[in-house]
């Protein structure tokens, strides 16, 4: 304990100096290396398709002397990991999906970390009238009645578990069957490179389609629904329940997203190239409060 208040100790002084600079003008020099230094991260693609693990987590590394392991992969899948055992650190975007771990105790520390939104995308031409639509479920409709191509990412992720929620508020069910309704089987940014080439509508959380727009033929055709917010949590595998996980590192990783220091980076992210953030910090809020006053 006495060793991990030392090093943190010593990352917050850090981190103090580093909350009005880009990472990259950051320090390079690591703290002291701690025992088992590397911790397993198991997130959903738009945290690393967007850029913010790699603008992040080197000012971790460097402050502590952990190596972060990220293992990019839909929500339905970081989850899966977490109850087997195969990660130390959950880093997620689907609250209902994650509720059971949480009650389970497959997982611990659950904590809010940031926000951002969900936006339906499709061709400028916008054949389906997404961007007349009053509401997102009404857009889903639009695109159902149009027959316009769709691209799903089909990964369990929770962007699909949102995009499934979605189509049963439009339609009352999943429109698999269709021929306009394509499967990508992949993570956000390849399901946006899909849907550009194929002049298709898809869901994408906004961070990852601001990070790759200049690439894609796509617009942003509806967004504000207060249905396609989109909320982040953190939290540590249990060491209870799966001994070999890094939980002294898992502590620390949480510990340095929900500090002061790095919340405000979270919210610089995006602003000098986009003109907006891609993310919203959130430590300290509750899912009801962030709803109510995002």
């Amino acid at each position: 304990m006495g060793h991990r208040v030392v090093v943190w100790g010593w990352a917050l002084a850090l981190l103090v100096g580093l909350a009005a600079c880009s990472p990259s003008q950051a320090h390079s020099t690591a703290a002291p290396r701690p025992e088992r230094t590397e911790i397993i991260l198991a997130t959903t693609t738009s945290t690393y398709d967007s850029g913010l693990l790699d603008y992040l987590l080197p000012l971790f590394e460097d402050a502590t002397g952990y190596t972060v392991k990220v293992v990019a992969v839909g929500t339905g899948k970081a989850l899966r990991m977490g109850q087997e055992g195969n990660a130390d650190v959950l880093l997620t975007h689907a609250p209902a999906a994650e509720k059971p771990l949480v009650e389970a105790r497959d997982v611990v520390d659950y904590t809010l970390v940031m926000y951002n939104d969900f936006v339906i995308v499709g061709p400028p031409s916008d054949p389906a009238g997404v961007r007349q639509a009053t509401d997102a479920a009404d857009a889903f409709r639009r695109i159902a009645e149009a027959g316009a191509a769709f691209v799903s990412r089909g990964d369990d992720s929770g962007t699909h578990k949102k995009e499934r929620a979605l189509w049963q508020a439009a339609l009352g069910a999943v429109p698999v069957a269709q021929a306009w309704y394509l499967e990508s089987g992949e993570g956000m940014g390849a399901t946006l490179r899909i849907a550009s080439e194929k002049g298709a509508y898809t869901l994408t959380d906004r961070g990852t389609f601001l990070a790759l727009q200049d690439t894609l033929a796509l617009d942003i055709l509806f967004q504000g629904d207060p249905a396609l917010m989109n909320i982040y949590h953190i939290m540590r595998v249990n060491p209870e329940k799966w001994p070999q996980v890094n939980a002294e590192g898992g502590r620390a990783l949480i510990e340095f997203f929900v500090q002061p220091e790095t919340q405000a980076l979270i919210g610089q992210f995006g602003v000098d190239r986009y003109g907006q953030p891609l993310f919203f910090p959130a430590a300290g809020k509750s899912e009801d409060e962030l709803r109510q006053n995002p």
